[in-house]
């Protein structure tokens, strides 16, 4: 992996962060203009990747309350950010894919003060 400090993740070929936001802030999670801010703030300044054309966040799922809600697909040099908005839920399911190493616990907190979250559940997969 990309700038791992762990000289045995060397030879991986990166690391995916799932994170499930519960609780969160309704009007946050419900404005396109947040989530294009949010998703600029993690790449440029948590992440610190670079981003390869503008996200895509449209609303949609209109069909039932659950599944109604914005997607945020941004690619990255080294892989995307893509998220699923529940406003029903008020929950954030985000995932952050790279094959260069970013800091997984600074990046938990962050979406978690950004977005409001109450709860949040926290999944580090590494990908050989």
């Amino acid at each position: 992996m990309l700038h791992s400090p762990e000289p045995n993740e060397e030879n991986m070929f990166g690391q995916e962060l799932i994170l499930n936001l519960y609780d969160c802030n309704l009007e946050t999670i419900s404005s396109g203009e947040k989530i294009k801010e949010f998703v600029v703030t993690l790449c440029d300044n948590v992440i610190k990747m670079k981003r390869y054309g503008e996200a895509l966040i449209p609303h949609f799922g209109h069909d039932n309350p659950i599944t109604s809600g914005y997607s945020l697909v941004q690619l990255i040099e080294t892989s995307s950010v893509t998220a699923h908005f529940s406003e029903y839920k008020k929950s954030v399911y985000l995932n952050i894919f790279s094959c260069a190493w970013y800091d997984p616990k600074a990046t938990e907190k962050f979406c978690k003060e950004f977005f409001g979250a109450q709860r949040v559940e926290s999944t580090l997969l590494k990908r050989e």
